[in-house]
């Protein structure tokens, strides 16, 4: 049977028609123009709607309403709500065991007043009606003072005020009755406040999802930067922060556990003993940061960066985790210059950071016993050795240096130069060199010393409580057993802590290892 010739329409607004143009007929672009003016509304004799591009061919009687809600993810909220989830927020912040799930799809904006947009309240100063209608009233201007002389007098009383507190308190003016003033500082006590070093702060902070705060256990309160802290809380909510007590093999373990007791009070925090052979506490902060990955399970890998100190063991840290020397370490500060990337797992990534001092009131022997400057650098080493004859217990100096009945630091360092003999021509005793010696004992830990831990009275009530909050039921309750297993390590550790070995890693965690 022959095939039947297709023939093509011939209708002038048929866009398939053959069109070649030479009879002057409407090309293909031409006719879908003319078609799209054609979309106005066809109505009846009394106005009614027949057709129309909007209306539905199923539902003949409905129509799409035209409305900008449907081109944006806004929602609608009444405002006593906002209230009531803003003041349910503030509670949660309040805790730092407490984790907001998808805090991306939160209105940040409007639930945190920033301090510029705060109200002014201005009719709680002064109602409406008596700064505007009929019954306003114009108040006198507050002045310091009505006349001239009353304005005299008060100038006088604030600088007999002034005088009293310089009088009490001569460090706050400077000591120059005898025309001197103290010297400068030298440079190298400012090490570790450089514009660099706090660029590479902040960079680790902002490509960090958990920073890991480490503190030196013999004197944690000493090593920690409040001003961080506060920045990380106001500025980067996202963000979790740890506390880490590294070297706690140099104190006894009642320190270690009062110190872990007073200070998760305020962030989870774990005991460390850095060492690839025999690590303490290595288990545990590998269980904490997997669960923040669990907690972290919208992102496809999560960044612990490691800040603190210089030479309190960020390297060394990471280096045990890694159970193999990736990052260069000394015994001495500064040794890491610039931030690096370590891979721990697929899902697991650390940063190390070179260590940062941040600005207190630490005299230049206070910098120095925390380990901030070299010892070889310095100039007058025996200027500090006093200081640490006051802090040390005199039997624990006896029996690291063999020495008895010393009267003063210069008794002290000319007895051990006898002892060790640091002696110069002629025998004259090297104080520098035995002062330096010392010193390197106190950085290294070869000298027992340790802040004790304040008191605390036993409340299980005040126990950290691990909650989390979302909206989504199913990451709510993975979240909730992940924040729970934080607080878990954290009080496992206080009831087990043990300063020694913790031995390896099971098959399971050295498996995850890269």
């Amino acid at each position: 049977m022959a095939k039947k010739k297709e023939t093509k329409g011939k209708h002038s607004l048929d866009a398939n028609r053959t069109a070649d143009g030479s009879n002057g007929s409407r090309s293909a672009a031409t006719v879908r123009r003319l078609k799209m003016y054609n979309s106005r509304p066809k109505r009846n004799s009394s106005g009614k709607i027949l057709k129309h591009e909007f209306q539905s061919k199923d539902l003949p009687s409905t129509r799409i309403q035209p409305d900008r809600r449907w081109f944006g993810n806004t929602r609608v909220i009444v405002q006593k709500e906002l209230e009531v989830f803003r003041q349910e927020l503030q509670n949660h912040q309040s805790s730092n065991y407490n984790v907001i799930l998808r805090g991306k799809k939160l209105p940040m904006s409007l639930l945190n007043d920033h301090q510029k947009q705060a109200k002014a309240h201005l009719l709680e100063r002064e109602p409406f009606e008596h700064a505007f209608g009929p019954k306003r009233k114009r108040k006198r201007p507050k002045l310091l003072a009505s006349d001239y002389e009353s304005l005299l007098m008060k100038a006088d009383g604030l600088q007999d005020a002034f005088d009293q507190k310089i009088a009490a308190n001569p460090s706050l003016e400077g000591d120059e009755e005898d025309g001197f003033r103290d010297a400068v500082r030298h440079t190298m006590f400012e090490k570790g406040q450089s514009k660099r070093i706090w660029g590479e702060l902040y960079k680790v902070i902002d490509s960090s999802d958990v920073v890991v705060q480490v503190l030196d256990a013999r004197d944690p309160q000493g090593t920690r930067c409040y001003h961080l802290e506060k920045h990380l809380k106001e500025n980067c909510i996202h963000k979790h922060l740890i506390f880490l007590l590294n070297k706690c093999d140099l104190i006894p373990a009642w320190a270690t556990k009062g110190w872990l007791r007073v200070l998760s009070k305020e962030y989870p925090t774990l005991a460390f003993h850095a060492s690839i052979t025999k690590p303490f506490g290595k288990g545990s902060l590998l269980s904490v940061l997997r669960q923040f990955a669990r907690l972290k399970s919208d992102k496809q890998a999560i960044s612990v960066g490691f800040i603190g100190y210089p030479n309190v063991g960020k390297s060394s840290v990471i280096n045990t985790l890694r159970t193999k020397n990736v990052c260069k370490v000394a015994p001495i500060p500064g040794e890491t210059k610039v931030w690096q990337y370590i891979t721990l797992t697929k899902r697991i990534f650390l940063i190390d950071c070179p260590g940062v001092v941040y600005p207190n009131s630490d005299s230049e022997t206070d910098i120095v016993l925390k380990g901030v400057v070299r010892v070889s650098n310095l100039q007058d080493a025996a200027e500090h050795i006093g200081e640490v004859l006051r802090r040390v217990k005199r039997d624990h100096l006896e029996r690291a240096y063999k020495i008895k009945d010393w009267e003063d630091e210069s008794d002290f360092l000319l007895k051990l130069c006898h002892l060790s003999g640091k002696l110069l021509k002629g025998g004259e005793p090297d104080l520098m060199t035995a002062a330096k010696m010392v010193l390197h004992d106190w950085q290294r830990g070869k000298i027992p010393f340790f802040v004790s831990p304040p008191q605390q009275e036993d409340d299980d009530s005040k126990e950290p409580n691990a909650n989390a909050a979302g909206d989504n039921g199913e990451a709510l309750g993975n979240s909730l057993e992940a924040m729970r297993a934080i607080a878990d390590v954290t009080s496992q550790q206080l009831d087990d802590i043990l300063v020694g070995s913790e031995g390896e890693l099971n098959e399971e965690v050295s498996g995850d290892l890269v």
